[in-house]
This record gives C-alpha cells, structure tokens and sequence, in this order.
C-alpha cells in the first residue's frame, strides 16, 4: 500500500539488423523506459537515426501546422485503423494543404489589404469635416499650405499677420488647413506654433476625404464578407478533416518517435545496446516481448542495482485505483524517492477527512458533489477526472460531517437549549442530544456537534488530532530512515521524538496530579534521554525544531478555525435574507426578491470559498505538517517508451 513499484534495471543487446524490429516491439509494449545514452571511452556512439526520420518529420510538421492553422484541438473521436490512415496519408495530406495553402494565401492578402485601408482611415479621419480635395494640398508656388491639429481656432491671430489667406477649421476634430502667400508662411508658422500646431499627414489620395471615406467603408465591408467566406470554408475542412488530423499526427508521431529512439541508444558498427528501466512484475513480459520480436535474437538481461542507479530509479506509484487520483496531490509537491514510502494512501485518507472536518455541511456538500459529478461527466480530459475525483471524495466526507454537525447551508438542523435561551433548528422537532461533559471549558458535548458551542473542545480535539497524524509521520519517516540508513539512524533521527514525547506526556500527567508526583521527575528525566538521541541523530538541528512540535499540533487547530468562519459567513447571509429583509406574513415584493438574491449569491460566494479554503488548508497540513517528519521526494517520473493511442488502433 505504501510501497512504489519495483524497479529493474535492464539492458538490450542485439545485432543491427534487427534493431528496428527491436524498436517496434518496445515501443508497442509501452513498459520499458529507455536511459540516453551518453558517448564515453567505451567506444560505442550514439546510434544514427533510421532513415524514415526526415520523410515523417516533413509531414508531421505538415500536418501539426495545418491542425494549427484550422484550429483542431485533442477530442473525443472514434479510433481509425492506422494501416488505413497509413494508405491515404500522402493524397490526403497533400490535397488538403494545397487548397489549404490557397485559401490561406487569399486570406493573408485581404488582411493585409484590410490593414492598408484602417491605416488610410486613420489618415484621412481628422480630415473627413474639411470639404477641400486633397489633390489642393500641395503643387502650389507661391502659396503655403499648413495641414494639423490645434487647440483651437487660429483665425484672429492670422488675421493679425496677413489678409490674404484661405482657412478651413474644424472644430470638433481640432483639425486646421491653411493657405497663405509663400511670403507670410514663416510669420504664421510662429503664430501657429503658440497654439500648440502638430502637423499632420495628408494622406495621397485624390477627391474629397468625406467621399473617399465612404468608399473605404464600403471596401472595408467587402473585404470583412470575403474573409467570413474564406474563414467557413476553412471551418467546413476543420469539421471534414479533423478526424484525419488528429489520427495522422499520432501516427507520425509514433513513427516519428521510433526512428528517432537509437539517438538514444549506444550502438557499435554492427550492435546496439539499449538501457533502460521496466517495474520488476513486467520483466518476463519484456524478455518474452523482445524474444518473439526478434526471433530470439536479441538478448535481455538484468541488471545489478547500485548505489548510483538508486538515486535515478524512475518512480512509478503502485495505488490501489481508488486512491490513485491523490497521486496528483503528489505530483504536485514531489515524486517520492525510490526507498522512501509513497504517502499517496494516507493523502487519500487524511486530505478529504480534513477537508470534511472544516466544512461540514449537508448543503454545500450537496452542491459542490453536483458540481463535481457534471463537471466529470461533461469534460473528458484525463488531466480533470482525477481532480473532480478528489472534490466528490472530499464532499463525501463533508457530507458525512455535516450530518455529524447537523449543518445545512448554516442553518443548524436540530434545536438547542443554552443558558441564553434555545436556539430553533431547521428540522422540527429534531432536538439536540446531550452526551457528555466535555473536560474542558465546561462545555456539553452534543449530538449533532454544535461547532459554535463547543468551541474550546474542538480547539484541544483538533489539535489531538494533528499530535496523531504528526506521529504517524514521525513513524513513516522511521521506516525511511531505516530503509535508507539502518536502524541506529532510525532510532535516533526519528524514534528519539518518540521518547521525548513520552517525557512530556509522563511529566505534565505526574505534575497535574494524574500519576503519582514522583511521574515529573521520571518524565523530565525521559524526555533528557529523547533529548540526548535526538542531538545525536539530527545534530543540532535537532532542539533548534523541538518547539515545532507543538506549534504543528497547535497548527492543526485550524480546522475548527476555518469551519468557524465559514458558519459564521453563511450565518450572515442566512441573518441578512431571511430575518432582516423578508418579513413573514408580507406579501412578496422587492424586498422577498432582494433576500433571494443576497441568499443565492452570499451561499455562491460562500460555495466558492468552500472549495478554497478547506482545499488550501487540508493541503498545507498534508505539505507542511505531516511531510516534514519523513518526506523527501524528487524522484523523477517512469517514462516508458511508447505512446497511448487515442485516434488510431493497430
């Protein structure tokens, strides 16, 4: 259960005439991770690629870009024969890039010309309200032409200067054309410039801006409708081919996988040897798997485990498949090391346990396994499922606790009677249960677990829990220490932390008068020998992290913190909608509309904070807390050589 898969290590040999048939069968079985060869003095090389390398390579970059060019996205889709996509590849192939080719060239070309006609529009819009041909812009010998943006109208100021002038001002775009004798051009120049004149660029066009303007508009529009064709026409080939790519690109990409495999293979002139990784339960399926390939020619043989082979062991989890979707909460942080335990089953416990302990509630429970359940059924990604897994799993628990707390969208479902007067549950006549005296903060502990009420008992509850499952972690990590560096490192890295809380747990007994006194002396001196094997074991670093065990147990008195929080909001809501908006017995109007609607979206905020919060807070327990009493991690993925096929089918 907590144990990665076995490993061997496993070399190939064989003569090159059969090293394609090699090739093809490893990567058809899927189970052999293959190590890169690295060239040394041995004197074999890196292998050379098989010849079929370019021609794949050519058309797998074909059709990638076409998938990229029609947009054609991974999908559902029925698997196809690969000798049949085999046979139509090149006809297909190339018919469908040659009249891709066309319709993409004509597309570019009027986009392009679309872009000429924005930068025109631009150019010619400050001139649209100024009825002047543009032709009149410029050929003049004795005239000077200024054409540009103003702050505002110029025309007393040039009055000032000269008589002889024609002026066009535009005061909405701020856009002046002025015409004056060659003579004064200098003198107006500088009055313009006190007003702020910035010339702009007439555009060389020939007729009236206003006119050319509608023309460009009505072109604008042509080209947009021609466009649209081009583009559903693309669509239709994306809808008719899109089988087809998706099946030829994973063809290619298998083929082009294998003819690419011995540039990671050492070869000699006539003999390849090829290294790799296979789970140990798979070797007798490789040795069959390679024998029958090649007619037994080609060798395999096991290899002895070193000490430098074990910090490179691939790592592949061996879950049951209920637990298996929490291998990503693993991924996520690190893969585990070859020797180390794989914490994915306890993850699967312990994660949606807290997660339910901090939400508890029969409502968003309800809600969010909704969610889950749609979002999983909907969406076929292989990258979702295990994350919806995960969610429904952790509503269940939520459901289990919101029974336990008797909670629905914070609404409590039984009544209870305190000091202050009796507090109605949602369910009539469903009474609370008193159990028993909780030893702490004279608090009465119920049945349903009245969070509110018994806030001091879930504080020490919360934080003997987190003392458990640190210790769970103290013992895993005796195992790893064991594992990787004997039991002396195992008793005194991790088994002294034992020890000391036995000292502490016997001292505070005899000192609260629970055992007899002389209990303090005994647990002081046990918790000195936990001490001394702890300074031996972990050095200093030892003490310098004693403090932290109790800050990690006190550490888990957030899940109560956190619950209490999310009551407390829906408490709001439910306050808010139902007890200051809507008076029973008023017929509805605004204000029953108003409750309803800061009750949907107060429990939809408060929904989306339900995944947030329990998720982060579970995760940084698991992370924090628990790994860092025996888990390391770093372990590199196994990568088999192969492929899943999706699209296509031997």
């Amino acid at each position: 259960m907590l144990d990665l898969k076995q490993m061997n290590r496993a070399v190939i040999v064989g003569h090159k005439s059969i090293f394609e048939e090699t090739v093809d069968a490893l990567h058809k079985a899927n189970l052999f991770q293959i190590e890169d060869f690295n060239e040394d003095d041995s004197g074999l090389r890196i292998g050379r690629p098989f010849e079929t390398v370019d021609e794949v390579s050519k058309k797998l970059i074909k059709i990638r870009s076409i998938a990229s060019l029609l947009g054609v996205k991974d999908a559902d889709a029925k698997k196809q024969d690969k000798n049949a996509v085999l046979a139509s590849l090149d006809d297909t192939l190339e018919k469908l890039d040659a009249e891709l080719d066309v319709k993409a060239g004509h597309k570019s070309k009027l986009e392009t010309e679309l872009k000429e006609l924005d930068s025109l529009k631009k150019e010619l819009l400050p001139f649209v309200n100024i009825p002047i041909d543009l032709d009149l812009y410029h050929g003049y010998e004795h005239l000077s032409v200024f054409a540009g943006a103003v702050k505002e109208d110029v025309g007393p100021a040039i009055s000032r200067v000269t008589s002889s002038y024609d002026m066009s001002y535009d005061a909405k775009e701020g856009t002046l054309v002025l015409f004056v004798t060659s003579e004064k051009a200098d003198e107006v120049a500088d009055v313009l410039a006190g007003f702020g004149f910035r010339e702009l660029r007439v555009p060389s066009e020939s007729g009236v801006p206003s006119q050319i303007l509608s023309g460009l508009v009505s072109k604008e529009a042509g080209l947009l409708k021609q466009i649209g064709s081009i583009d559903a026409d693309m669509e239709s080939l994306k809808t008719k081919y899109s089988d087809f790519i998706m099946a030829s690109n994973e063809v290619l990409s298998v083929e082009a996988q294998k003819a690419e495999a011995p540039l990671r293979v050492a070869t000699s002139d006539s003999t390849f040897m090829i290294d790799g990784w296979v789970p140990e339960a798979e070797f007798a399926e490789l040795e069959r798997i390679v024998k029958a390939a090649t007619n037994g020619r080609a060798f395999v043989s096991k290899q002895e485990m070193t000490k430098e082979d074990v910090k490179i062991v691939p790592i592949e989890y061996n879950n049951s498949k209920v637990a298996s979707p929490f291998q990503e909460i693993m991924d996520l942080y690190a893969r585990p090391v070859y020797k180390e335990l794989d914490p994915t089953s306890l993850i699967f416990i312990f994660f949606p346990l807290f997660y339910g302990m901090i939400l508890g509630d029969i409502g968003y429970a309800l809600i969010l396994l909704t969610i889950a359940l749609g979002i999983k059924k909907v969406m076929s990604s292989d990258a979702i499922k295990p994350l919806m897994n995960i969610l429904i799993y952790c509503q269940i628990s939520t459901l289990i606790f919101g029974v336990i707390y008797g909670e629905f969208l914070g609404f409590p479902l039984a009544s209870l009677h305190t000091d202050h007067g009796t507090v109605a549950g949602l369910i009539p006549g469903f009474e609370t249960i008193n159990l028993l005296a909780s030893p702490v903060g004279d608090e009465m502990v119920t049945f349903p677990v009245h969070r509110t009420h018994l806030v001091m008992t879930m504080i020490i509850f919360t934080a003997l829990v987190g003392f458990i499952h640190i210790n769970i972690g103290y013992l895993l990590g005796f195992i790893n220490e064991n594992r990787k560096h004997g039991m002396s490192a195992a008793i005194f890295e991790k088994g002294s932390w034992f020890v000391i809380e036995a000292g502490l747990i016997i001292a505070v007994l005899g000192y609260a008068a629970m055992l007899p006194s002389v209990a303090t002396i005994a647990g002081v001196v046990v918790f000195l020998i936990g001490f001394v094997m702890l300074l031996k074991g972990e050095g200093i670093k030892g003490p310098i992290e004693l403090p932290s065990l109790l800050s990690n147990s006190l550490s888990y008195t957030r899940i109560i913190a956190v619950g209490l929080s999310s009551i407390y909001i829906a408490s709001t809501v439910n306050l808010i909608a139902f007890e200051m908006i809507w008076v029973p017995g008023t017929p509805i109007g605004g204000a029953t509309i108003g409750a309803i609607i800061v009750f949907l979206l107060g429990h939809g905020l408060n929904t989306v904070l339900s995944i947030i919060a329990p998720g982060l807070h579970s995760l940084r327990l698991q992370y924090v807390e628990f790994f860092g009493k025996f888990y390391e991690g770093g372990g590199r993925k196994y990568d088999p050589f192969g492929y899943i096929r999706k699209y296509t089918e031997e």
